[in-house]
């Protein structure tokens, strides 16, 4: 049944999670032809057989049939019991995660994904996961509603505000998987992507002591390192290019211009205010559209992304 309808679906990279889904959509697939070419006969079949073949014919009394009305009614709802005692049971094996499951944090945000592991490695829209081995990931949003899917795993859970929310699955070879975003979240919803990378044990050990805890290096790469955590290029370039919102590059020290403010020069406290409450200010030409930082970055952080916006000059 799965070679058949393979072109209907991307490949299925964690059949620990997705072999119920793929069989569970044959079947329904499969039962839906079969209804599908049996009415059609039928209608073919009765268009012809009772089909007017003079100016006197009458269309006779017809009344109801019991065996026949039962059989329409008991069959269908015998298959609709299969098919939730189907999806039951893969939804129960979606929800029971292995014990032996490494555990990733994940927080979602307009518009990007932040992956933490264990050793308070932090990565930007990318997850790192070695082959052969439950993964479950527990997910957070920072602002609105979004929705964590990976078609090749045949997955997809909500990521809501204020809760935790998890799911796993088991990649068995190396290669590459594409997250979407499946609950609509803005104007970039769209470009909300992110990669699954899966590696052997050996080279996702070695990734993961290469990352170490993410607290090294000069203030102006850390603060490099939380911009793209952090999924500020979603909307603020670094190229001088439009976007969202106002690029970055040659914005220290410049004027700024606002809606229903005086404009001021863009120093630290210009910054730091526009992370923490950026609805104070919004500068010509743009929405109001930024979601607060307050509670999400620390003095440290934003000093160290002060520090990154330094070095983009025009």
């Amino acid at each position: 049944m799965g070679s058949l309808f393979d072109f209907m679906l991307p490949e299925l990279k964690s059949p620990m999670t997705g072999a119920t889904t793929d069989a569970l959509m044959g079947f329904i697939h499969i039962v839906s032809f079969i209804i599908l070419a049996g009415v059609t006969i039928a209608m073919i079949y009765f268009a012809i057989k009772y089909r007017r073949r003079s100016e006197d014919d009458e269309t006779p009394l017809i009344t109801h049939n019991n065996k026949l009305e039962i059989t329409w009614s008991v069959i269908p709802l015998l298959l609709v019991f299969v098919v939730f005692g189907w999806g039951y049971k893969g939804w129960l094996n979606l929800k029971t995660v292995p014990d032996n499951a490494y555990e990733i944090h994940v927080s979602a945000y307009k518009w990007g994904w932040t992956f933490k592991y264990e050793n308070g490695a932090q990565v930007g829209n990318e997850v790192h996961v070695p082959a052969g081995r439950p993964i479950k990931l527990v997910m957070q949003s920072q602002d609105v509603l979004h929705s964590f899917f990976v078609p090749d795993y045949r997955i997809k859970q909500d990521v809501l505000p204020n809760r935790y929310t998890y799911v796993w699955f088991q990649a068995d070879e190396t290669g590459e998987s594409q997250v979407f975003c499946t609950e609509y979240c803005g104007t970039s919803h769209s470009n909300m992507l992110a990669k699954v990378i899966v590696h052997t044990e050996n080279d996702f050990e070695a990734w993961l002591e290469e990352q170490g805890t993410g607290g090294g290096g000069t203030p102006e790469e850390r603060g490099e390192q939380l911009v793209g955590l952090q999924g500020c290029a979603s909307c603020h370039s670094m190229d001088g290019s439009d976007g969202i919102g106002p690029t970055w590059q040659g914005l220290w020290g410049k004027e700024r211009n606002f809606e229903s403010a005086a404009s001021v020069s863009a120093d630290e406290n210009y910054i730091r205010e526009s992370i923490l409450n950026p609805s104070a200010k919004i500068v010509e030409g743009y929405q109001n559209q930024m979601v607060s930082y307050e509670g999400r970055l620390s003095d440290d952080d934003i000093s160290d992304i002060i520090a990154y916006i330094k070095t983009l000059e025009e």
